[in-house]
């Protein structure tokens, strides 16, 4: 009987590693693999023409040490990802108003929304538009008003085009965010808002006792999305202002793509390839950690 078992269970486990097999190998050639190369290739003088040599740690010391750009990248990078909490808020308000029985409250979902499946090339087209200092929306609306006489070159200047392109992020994602927290708003029972009521809780209350712990999970799942947006908004920057002006506008992914096919040092932009990973993979940790550890955990059922 045991025997029986054993190859029944033998034949499921070789029937799993069947189906898998095909993604798996999907998943190494184009995941594991490169990653792999990549890091190997961080460690050498690459050239396509020129025989490979063994650099050490080279590139690494002219990454940390000598390049200015790389820093400031970092720091805009930084910068884009801590203002994911002021989508947050601003998606949490609008996921609480939507949420209550307003007149008219899934046209407003879904006018919010709307910004989300837009193609990242087309809202770095829109904003630029808006940003134009000549034909641009808001200087029009501006002038208008009398707010100021001629045109603001919000995308020209240093101290307001990394505020703009910031502001153009954050209106993309609004309604992805304001989708995962209504999700979880609407999964909060409402025998808890009732008990709560009848103890005499407030609403600021019943926000801080049950509302806000209920949806940790939900805020971290928007949070990784905000700092997975900061290290991949490729798109959305160089449509926008490529980087500029003075790389005052340059994330980690806009430089390392401006090193490998513009300057063509695929080995040093190997290099903040996996200075990139790394901070990602440590601020997903940390940010896992302050929600308590088992953010996004799925509850076994009994």
């Amino acid at each position: 009987m045991s025997s029986l078992i054993k190859k029944k269970r033998t034949r499921e486990l070789v029937l799993v590693w069947f189906f898998l097999a095909p993604s798996l190998v999907i998943f190494a050639l184009y995941r594991i693999i490169p990653l792999i190369w990549n890091g190997v290739l961080s460690f050498q003088f690459w050239d396509p023409f020129r025989p490979t040599e063994f650099a050490g740690l080279y590139h690494y010391e002219e990454m940390l040490i000598y390049d200015d750009v790389f820093w400031q990248s970092l720091w805009n990078t930084s910068v884009l990802m801590a203002s994911a909490p002021i989508g947050i808020g601003l998606a949490l308000i609008i996921a609480l108003m939507v949420d209550t029985r307003i007149r008219g409250r899934g046209i407003y979902r879904t006018i919010v929304f709307l910004s989300y499946p837009v193609m990242t090339v087309a809202v770095g087209i829109i904003w630029q538009w808006l940003f134009n200092e000549k034909v641009g929306l808001i200087n029009y609306v501006l002038m208008t008003l009398g707010i100021i006489d001629e045109g603001i070159p919000f995308l020209e200047s240093f101290s307001l085009a990394f505020p703009s392109v910031i502001v153009a992020s954050i209106w993309q994602v609004l309604g992805f965010y304001m989708i995962i927290l209504l999700t979880g708003l609407q999964n909060i029972p409402q025998s808890l808002y009732e008990a709560a009521a009848i103890d005499g809780a407030g609403a600021w209350k019943r926000f801080i006792r049950i509302t806000f712990p209920m949806l940790k999970p939900s805020i971290f799942l928007c949070f990784v999305v905000g700092i997975i947006n900061s290290f991949t908004n490729f798109d959305l920057v160089y449509v926008m202002t490529q980087g500029g002006p003075s790389h005052v506008t340059e994330l980690l992914i806009t430089y390392i793509y401006r090193v490998a096919f513009t300057l063509s040092k695929f080995d040093y932009a190997a290099a903040m390839t996996v200075v990139n990973f790394l901070f990602f993979v440590f601020l997903a940790w940390l940010a896992n950690r302050i929600f308590g550890g088992d953010a996004g955990a799925v509850d076994e059922g009994t």
